[in-house]
């Protein structure tokens, strides 16, 4: 119990600091992910007006499907969600996570769906 909470207390502590440098604004919103054991969430957000501008997850949008499968299809999904509300370019925050595996697949979907980081 002890290194669950001390890992999930680090990953805290990395987002934290990655926070204070990665802000969304209007012209370029932060892309959001969180990673669970059993889904992964992302979303656009506009940090200066503090909404959601664009949000999806593998619950809904691969369910059913592998992992790292799913994590693509929420990356290329967000981008042609986003496409359509007009946005192209945003901020890419991992929070806390490492760039690795279904996170690095999310962004790297989204960036070959359109998106610029």
């Amino acid at each position: 119990m002890e290194k669950t909470i001390q890992k999930q207390l680090g990953r805290e502590r990395r987002h934290n600091r990655i926070r204070k440098a990665v802000v969304g604004s209007a012209a370029r919103p932060r892309l959001s992910v969180y990673k669970s054991n059993r889904y992964i969430h992302a979303q656009i957000i506009d940090d200066a007006a503090g909404k959601t501008l664009v949000s999806g997850s593998t619950r809904d949008i691969a369910k059913g499907a592998k992992k790292m499968d799913g994590a693509t299809k929420l990356g290329s999904e967000l981008a042609t969600r986003a496409k359509a509300v007009g946005i192209s370019t945003v901020v890419f925050d991992r929070g806390g996570f490492r760039y690795t595996g279904r996170v690095a697949a999310v962004a790297e979907a989204a960036r070959a769906g359109g998106l610029e980081f």
